[in-house]
């Protein structure tokens, strides 16, 4: 006799305490098409044999310890679907304010590069909402250090039909000039990794998570090329870890005594975001 989605959820949460029932809901709903408050009415009711088939392949996954994301093989950020795979980082909501920040100060016929493109959602999101704007002729790149991540980027720039240069690079090195550079780089310490989620740990990439020491090794390198990257009025937006601002702060005066730079707060009070552009 088929299952309901109520029963499938008490079976996997009697099975492994850890898994959050936020997790389990998510998964089910989203293969269901359902919005959170429809999985709730729906809940009790029986699931066809193939429904139910793929609900116990998926509860499987989330058994061992995959994230929700890489199980559906999608995140969503911005109101876009992203194709992810356990190559590239889950798209974070936090970082859709980088985004808007961006769209405050983008035009039309410029050149961007979103540099640590990953799966390619900021880009995505970034020119999808410029174009609402009416922003059009925007030159595009994106670059990663690591080949599996640029394949997942080109995969969501077709599914959006963007016309996206990739480039492989470790920062800003072997890259052109550009008007626009945004980023959402590594920048865990390393000495905090303990501190995260089990399933972070578990799935996602190093190379997308960790920033050294303290957090800040692509910054540093950052801070070091972008004067050579950067055309007259070009600018740059970077996310960063809340706790980073006074060092990144310090290190920008430092190394770009030429740059206006301007930092921002997330929707929760804490620094995360901070924008350079040349002084007029």
């Amino acid at each position: 006799m088929p299952k309901s989605l109520k029963k499938i959820k008490e079976t996997v949460l009697n099975d492994n305490s850890e898994i959050r029932p936020e997790d389990i809901d998510y998964v089910l709903g989203e293969r269901l098409g359902y919005t959170p408050s429809e999985f709730e009415l729906h809940i009790n009711d029986e699931l066809t044999p193939e429904q139910e088939k793929q609900a116990l392949k998926d509860m499987k996954k989330l058994r061992r310890g995959i994230s929700p994301q890489y199980i559906l093989g999608y995140a969503w950020f911005y109101g876009y679907k992203i194709l992810v795979n356990r190559g590239v980082l889950i798209p974070r909501f936090e970082t859709e304010e980088l985004v808007k920040w961006a769209l405050e100060n983008i035009e039309s016929g410029k050149k961007i590069l979103d540099l640590g493109t990953g799966s390619g959602a900021i880009m995505v999101a970034l020119v999808k909402q410029a174009q609402k704007q009416g922003i059009q002729n925007l030159n595009l790149y994106a670059s990663d250090i690591t080949d599996s991540a640029l394949r997942e980027s080109e995969e969501n720039f077709l599914k959006y039909d963007l016309d996206v240069k990739t480039r492989k690079a470790n920062v800003l090195v072997g890259l052109e000039k550009f008007d626009m550079i945004i980023s959402n780089p590594p920048y865990i310490k390393t000495s905090e990794k303990n501190l995260m989620d089990k399933n972070v740990i578990k799935n996602e990439p190093d190379t997308a998570l960790y920033g050294g020491e303290d957090g800040l090794d692509f910054y540093r390198k950052f801070a070091k090329q972008v004067q050579s990257h950067l055309n007259p009025q070009g600018q740059f937006f970077l996310e960063f870890g809340f706790s980073e601002k006074e060092q990144l702060k310090e290190l920008f005066e430092t190394e770009l005594p030429d740059f206006e730079i301007e930092f921002k707060d997330d929707l929760a009070g804490k620094p995360r975001m901070v924008h350079g552009r040349w002084r007029k």
